[in-house]
């Protein structure tokens, strides 16, 4: 009996460590009308209601207007704060990296090198202590997609508070993602060889290994074969318009051979990643109606010769071009996807309108997924996915959320990190007492 009894206090224990480190119960369905009143309402769309009431019902927006506009269910009364459509993280590898050094929980890049049919979509995680880390600054949905490799795999659209991938997705499969060969690479110098630049001997090679891939698959997808192909059958969406290619590539050589081998390839859209060199080919870009994910602003110049303040300028420039861009943090360190709304807040120092840059994370990122009839903009009929802030939410300084919903739905703002903010603010206070 005394075994039995110590048995269970020991279980009891384990369930209450492990429930204090879990991430934080996913909300429930919105029962009850919501009313946010006195709020300047950022539409994202450009445009910005000053003392606005917006109103939702079943996850949906039901009204949005001036302070005269009819209020339903329950009220929060939020004087002089902000809010804002939920920003969206393109091109992330949220929920796939949990700790960098943890191999286990990196699920990120799979083995080969054409793997289009690798799916982040069953990978996902979503009691991600990184995930949950996101929504305190207003990131609410995130594109996950895989990474390495030449064709990485096939992304889908999540929304951040869930209690599995099932409940996750938005949009299931909705691009497959490929790394660009660089032209030209840097010597190994640990093999003796001049660390320099140097034209790439295996340029055409990749290419070329990439068009037959694509001549195959569309024979495969035209019915010609019998045989079950998992790589062709993933790549067919590209053909019929289903799917969109995501390509990384950043100097202007390898962005016009892309776009181009594609287009004769018959992909019918094409979205550019990275593009750090993208404003020496805007009319070649515009010409294909090519959308374009740039570089998180806070980044060194890709080259030499580029201004040094390349990174924070190039979304205005490409923007000014007539693209569709948005910002996307996809090369640096998984939680600094938190950081997305600071970097669309560089482009206003850069010249550009407070509300053109705040769409570059919400309705343009939401066209560029193909998501913007649900969500990127607080309009009436669209999903109830937005927050409220304290402040200007593209400034660090003021971007503090006090309320935040996805499809209606009220999140907790609590992760581990405010967990252990307050457990350390609290020693200290005790500290400064028990001195005085």
């Amino acid at each position: 009996m005394k075994y039995l009894k110590n048995s269970l206090l020991a279980l009891a224990l384990s369930m209450a460590y492990l429930n204090m480190w879990a991430q934080q119960t996913p909300a429930g369905t919105q029962e009850t009308a919501m009313s946010i009143t006195g709020v300047t309402a950022h539409i994202g769309n450009g445009n910005v209601i000053e003392n606005a009431t917006l109103v939702f019902e079943s996850g949906i927006i039901t009204a949005i207007g001036g302070a005269n506009t009819p209020t339903e269910g329950k009220v929060i009364v939020a004087n002089g704060k902000h809010v804002y459509p939920g920003f969206i993280a393109n091109c992330s590898s949220l929920g796939l990296v949990e700790i960098d050094a943890v191999r286990a929980t990196d699920d990120q890049d799979e083995i080969g090198d054409i793997i289009p049919h690798v799916r982040s979509l069953i990978a996902y995680n979503a009691e991600s202590k990184v995930v949950e880390s996101m929504r305190p600054n207003g990131i609410l949905l995130a594109q996950v997609s895989p990474k390495g490799g030449f064709v990485s795999g096939t992304s889908s659209v999540m929304q951040l508070d869930a209690w599995n991938w099932e409940d996750a997705v938005v949009k299931t499969d909705d691009a497959v993602h490929m790394n660009w060969p660089n032209s030209f690479r840097r010597g190994r110098w640990w093999m003796g060889e001049d660390p320099g630049l140097k034209p790439n001997a295996n340029y055409k090679r990749d290419i070329d290994a990439f068009v037959a891939f694509m001549e195959n698959a569309k024979v495969y997808n035209d019915g010609l074969s019998k045989e079950k192909n998992a790589p062709f059958q993933a790549a067919k969406g590209l053909f019929d318009g289903s799917k969109k290619l995501f390509i990384g590539a950043n100097g202007g050589k390898e962005i016009t051979d892309a776009v181009t081998t594609a287009k004769l390839l018959g992909v019918k859209h094409i979205v550019l990643v990275g593009g750090s060199e993208a404003y020496k080919v805007i009319p070649f870009l515009k010409k294909h109606n090519i959308a374009v994910l740039v570089e998180a602003t806070h980044n060194l110049p890709g080259s030499d010769d580029a201004d040094y303040d390349q990174p924070y300028k190039l979304p205005k420039l490409l923007s000014d071009g007539g693209l569709l861009v948005s910002i996307q943090n996809a090369d640096a360190a998984n939680f600094q996807n938190r950081n997305l709304p600071f970097y669309a807040g560089q482009v206003v120092g850069q010249g550009m309108d407070k509300e053109t840059a705040l769409s570059l994370i919400t309705l343009n990122a939401a066209r560029i997924l193909g998501i913007d009839q649900e969500f990127g903009s607080l309009e009436v009929g669209k999903s109830a996915t937005l927050f409220v802030s304290e402040g200007d939410a593209l400034d660090m300084r003021t971007n503090l959320v006090s309320h935040a919903f996805i499809q209606g739905r009220q999140l907790s703002l609590e992760t581990h990190q405010t967990e252990l903010w307050k457990r350390y603010m609290a020693k200290y206070n005790r500290s400064e007492k028990t001195n005085k």
